[in-house]
């Protein structure tokens, strides 16, 4: 095993190579976030990032890779390498552009693999034994990116697996939960609303029920799960009976076991309008479920002791458990070990906000930004330095994976239980 002072060397090496790459990182970042794309439309953001790579040398580039504005950057030997992933995000908000910062998500991935790829260039012990993989994942905010990519094969061979997300503040771990998406459709017909509504079938009443019906389910609904949405389509004209009314909603539990159970309750609430008011239903479900994560408590901690030798005031996540949102990567966390980190970036605005698409784009984000990728990089060397850790790893995830089947196969059960 490396010695101590070594293993401090590489990091050092690691985080030399992020500052001394500074003006060209942020300047990817900037161009990444002054031309935001939305879900599957990142061309622009997608290019650049393959320009980048390709400059750089010695990375085996594939654009459009699985789908059009992903992408894939290999170092290394490959075959028998331990191959360690890093995840890059582009796709920006509708109407704000970069509010959720994934310009800055893409910089911590690029910075973080350079700067890994640096360390183990100047070790003879793992020169020949690491891949670097980077994986531009498109469509985190709309669809789920990584869930198509996921399906055709495309992080199979990592051993482990790294992103940081832009927040509030600096932490390993910060609750993901599961979600899908369902749009609910509603057709009646139209007629004149003064001369003769007693004709029509009000489409729109059948979404405002909808509404009201999802609102007195939250009196049965358990604490920590979540439905929330908008009315997309109400209709046309005062003087028309709306034939057609259109709902989405995000529906949301801490665990995808629970998902299924919340999906029926909900779904009785959607069709129960149609009935009352005559009119017909038709319920989409997106075709991507987004995971809850899985944890990794040991590549937390070691996530933790870099950030706090970085100067990072490290927050738990115990502490903000309220704050609960999703992300494609608990799906990614399923497949293969990993974390997701967040960090803050010089701002106490709220993500998906204006001010926070303006925090993203502004200088003062650069430094935590490199901060950042400096702590993923001295994780993965950690695991890398020390094989019994990524063993560890390893073992933690295949645990906490069958304690998750464990729970989806206690729910089925007991559903067919009761059904009988």
């Amino acid at each position: 095993m490396m010695s101590a002072g070594a293993a401090e060397e590489l990091k050092e090496r690691a985080g030399c190579c992020i500052d001394a790459a500074a003006e060209k990182l942020h300047s990817l970042s900037r161009d990444i976030w002054s031309c935001p794309e939305l879900a599957y439309e990142e061309r622009k953001a997608h290019d650049r990032l393959v320009e980048f790579f390709s400059r750089e040398g010695g990375w085996k580039v594939d654009s459009h890779f699985i789908l059009p504005t992903a992408f894939r950057a290999v170092w290394g030997p490959g075959s028998g390498a331990v191959n360690v992933g890093f995840l890059c995000e582009y796709d920006a908000l509708p109407g704000i552009g970069h509010g959720c910062g994934h310009n800055l998500i893409a910089e911590v991935g690029a910075a973080a693999a350079l700067g890994l790829r640096a360390a183990v260039e100047s070790s003879k012990e793992l020169h020949d034994r690491v891949q670097v993989t980077v994986l531009g994942t498109p469509a985190e905010e709309a669809g789920g990116g990584k869930i198509d990519m996921l399906k055709e094969g495309a992080f199979e061979g990592l051993d482990v697996v790294f992103m940081a997300h832009p927040s509030q503040e600096d932490t390993a771990y910060l609750p993901c939960i599961a979600e899908h998406d369902v749009t609910i459709k509603y057709r009646g017909k139209a007629t004149h609303a003064s001369t003769n509504p007693w004709d029509g079938i009000n489409a729109l009443d059948a979404a405002v029920l909808c509404y009201n019906n999802l609102s007195v389910l939250r009196q049965q609904m358990k604490p920590d799960w979540r439905i929330h949405g908008v009315i997309k389509n109400g209709g046309l004209k005062p003087n028309i009976i709306p034939a057609y009314t259109e709902l989405e909603y995000y529906i949301r539990t801490p665990s995808r076991a629970e998902l299924p159970t919340f999906k029926e309750k909900a779904e009785l609430c959607f069709r129960a309008a149609a009935m009352a008011t005559g009119c017909e239903v038709e319920v989409e479900y997106a075709s991507n479920i987004f995971d809850n994560m899985l944890r990794n408590p040991t590549l937390e901690e070691l996530y933790d002791r870099n950030g706090i030798a970085l100067g990072m005031d490290i927050i738990s996540g115990e502490n903000l458990m309220d704050k609960a949102g999703s992300t494609d990567f608990g799906n990614v966390s399923f497949a293969v070990p990993g974390i997701h980190s967040y960090f803050y970036i010089g701002s106490d605005a709220f993500i998906h906000s204006e001010e926070y698409t303006v925090a993203a784009g502004d200088d003062r984000a650069q430094f935590y930004t490199r901060r950042t990728a400096k702590a993923l990089a001295m994780t993965a060397l950690d695991v890398l330095l020390r094989p019994e850790l990524l063993q560890k790893v390893k073992q933690e995830f295949a645990e906490a994976k069958l304690k998750e089947d464990g729970m989806m196969k206690d729910k089925r059960h007991k559903h067919v239980s009761e059904s009988i």
